[in-house]
């Protein structure tokens, strides 16, 4: 690839010339931009010509949460130079996060000698190694290190378990489709750990376990967890659930609650109709010391639970959904993927024009099958739809200049840090906002065939075997928007291309309830929060009160998110603010709800005592209206579609 600057002449860039004061930039000395060469060479559908790459990884050292790499590459008769990568555009993140500055200390070694190395000038990701013509292996050892505190990014060690992914401490030579690079795996792990992923071929050697060779791209997804404490247990036919926790009496899982996730993975198969898969591993942490995840591969699924999941199963049921969400994108991400998500290598760019039906249908069948497995009660289904559901009724302005299809590009614009406003500015809304939009797509399916078809027939045609595609295939095969448009209407005619462009990539449109109104629910508000929102606070021991005073707490008081233009903000009270006092009392969550409660229906404002860096101020905030949370409610007695649609499959 070449890059260049081209300079428009000046009377290219007015109608008429302006005068030009002295010192004007055509009085002073000014370079002119020179083409630069890009010299990483493209991928090609070519084996690595050198043969398989050997990667040994010491992830032994715990206490200081270091994973020390060497790889060994073989290189073809004639090689003078190499050009080694770091993944940048990592798959299931839709954006260049590669963690490059956690590697150091990098060498390189040609037949067992040092040679030099120079990074790429326009590409930080690229390593340069000239090597003395008739080498015949590169060597290169470097450190990746785990973050020690969250502040630095993602924790993926600690003294107890461990997140190895392959890609944040791995290269791979430039010039090839990643799938035709052979990689042999082999890790070192702490003396009497279990380790568990989806590769094959496992063998143990002392405290080191090796893998049969694959190539790079299923390297890449099959990431490990392994851990002081851990448990296996078959939940389907070759399928499993490997968890790993802080401490092993969180292990304890109880037979009717290990029976749903069997029943999640019965439920996915009655769903799809066929499997992508030859096995399939769910990766399970229990732990608040490891940084949290929940991330879609083939043949495996990365996921944490709060520590208290498994020993407190009902008070965290709103925990429970994230397994459900990230199994369904076996099918719907990995197995078929959007073309311009698709890429040969992780450096060309990804695309996420479509990322409303990978992460939006994904999020609408993570509901839908936590609900029939019963893996989360109804009610908390119901309770995370309607927080989705009155976000947009009410708590999202931003949807007023920004389209769902845009936030596709959040992923690489703000790489998921937090926004100062995101009512205003959105996020990835293509997830809850999509997933609303398929359940009206569902609802006008079932009444336009009187119940015949729905959604899942959808499911089964574009995700299960597509194309001829056969059971066990865990191959990819991409779709475009004319895809997802044709397989829709070979369900039920409709006009789908007019349906997705209204609601999903054009602003300002109508808040996403026609669908749960078309199930026979609708959206209420009550002063008591629903089951989703009272678990979840009360395990964060955190306050939501966005439909009341317009603004959140944490377990201290102080405010982590202000809707835009409600009355809070009105008044002035901004993420970071702290609430040190409610009507002349400290505060505590208790007192603030029982202020809220006494100003419903009257005229007196409920004054906060705010603290805001150094300064403190008395706000008085004018809102009467009560105690509000958001409830799904059936509109009518008797069983509704959308009861229809969350019940089992395995029984029916």
């Amino acid at each position: 690839m070449k890059f260049a600057l081209a300079v428009a002449p000046l009377a290219l860039l007015a109608f008429s010339a302006p005068v030009l004061s002295q010192g004007s930039p055509q009085d002073r000395s000014a370079p002119v931009a020179a083409a630069v060469e890009d010299r990483t060479p493209m991928p090609a559908d070519t084996a690595w010509p050198g043969g398989t790459i050997d990667l040994s990884i010491d992830a032994s050292d715990t206490r200081r949460g270091l994973y020390r790499v060497t790889q060994t590459i073989p290189l073809a008769p004639g090689t003078e130079a190499v050009t080694l990568l770091y993944p940048e555009w990592l798959p299931g993140n839709h954006a260049p996060r590669g963690p490059i500055a956690l590697i150091s200390d990098i060498r390189f070694l040609a037949d067992g000698k040092p040679v030099a190395w120079r990074r790429d000038p326009l590409d930080v990701y690229a390593f340069h190694v000239p090597v003395p013509r008739g080498t015949q292996t590169l060597v290169a050892r470097f450190v990746h290190t785990s973050p020690l505190a969250s502040s630095e990014g993602r924790i993926t060690m600690t003294q107890e378990m461990l997140n190895l992914q392959w890609e944040k401490m791995s290269l791979y030579p430039a010039g090839h489709y990643t799938r035709r690079i052979a990689v042999k795996p082999t890790v070192r792990f702490p003396a009497g750990w279990t380790a568990y992923t989806a590769l094959d071929g496992k063998k143990i050697t002392g405290d080191a376990v090796t893998w049969a060779t694959t190539d790079y791209e299923t390297l890449v997804d099959s990431p490990i967890f392994a851990g002081a404490h851990a448990k296996s247990w078959e939940i389907g036919q070759n399928v499993r659930l490997n968890v790993v926790a802080d401490r092993p009496a969180q292990l304890a899982l109880a037979p009717q609650n290990l029976q749903q996730f069997r029943d999640l993975v019965t439920e996915a198969d009655a769903l799809f109709g066929a499997r992508h898969f030859d096995h399939y591993d769910f990766l399970l942490a229990l732990t608040e010391r490891m940084g949290g995840i929940g991330l879609e591969h083939h043949r495996s699924s990365e996921n944490q639970y709060e520590p208290t999941s498994f020993t407190n199963w009902d008070a965290m049921d709103w925990d429970h959904n994230v397994v459900a969400h990230e199994l369904v994108h076996s099918w719907n991400g990995k197995f078929r993927r959007p073309a311009d998500l698709w890429t040969p290598d992780y450096r060309t760019p990804m695309q996420g024009s479509l990322l409303w039906l990978y992460e939006g249908q994904t999020q609408f069948w993570g509901w839908v099958l936590a609900a029939r497995s019963g893996l989360q009660n109804k009610d908390t289904i119901l309770g995370t739809i309607a927080r989705s559901a009155a976000y947009y009724a009410e708590g999202q302005p931003g949807r007023a200049w920004r389209d769902v299809g845009d936030t596709t590009n959040d992923p690489v614009m703000a790489a998921r840090k937090p926004h100062p406003y995101p009512s205003l500015e959105r996020s990835e809304d293509y997830y809850t906002e999509g997933a609303l939009t398929w359940l009206e797509a569902d609802q006008i399916i079932r009444r336009g065939t009187e119940g015949a078809r729905g959604l899942d027939d959808f499911a089964r045609s574009f995700f299960g075997t597509p194309g001829g595609s056969s059971e066990g295939d865990w191959g990819q095969i991409t779709y475009t928007f004319d895809d997802v448009v044709a397989a829709l209407n070979g369900i039920y005619p409709y006009d789908w291309a007019d349906f997705v462009t209204t609601r999903l990539l054009t602003p300002g449109q109508p808040a996403p309830l026609k669908g749960i109104e078309m199930a026979g629910y609708r959206l209420v508000w009550r002063d008591v929060p629903n089951p989703f929102d009272k678990g979840r606070m009360e395990h964060a021991k955190s306050l939501d009160l966005t439909y009341s005073l317009g603004f959140a707490l944490d377990k201290e008081g102080d405010v982590t998110s202000a809707l835009w233009d409600g009355p809070a903000f009105d008044a002035g009270i901004v993420k970071g603010a702290r609430i040190v006092a409610v009507d002349g009392e400290a505060y505590t969550p208790d007192t603030l709800k029982a202020a809220i409660t006494g100003a419903a229906g009257t005229k007196k404002p409920i004054e906060l005592l705010v603290k805001r860096g150094t300064s403190f101020a008395i706000v008085p905030i004018a809102y009467h209206g009560g105690l509000r949370w958001p409830w799904l409610e059936a509109a009518s007695s008797g069983e509704q579609p959308l009861d229809r649609l969350l019940a089992p499959r395995r029984a029916r």
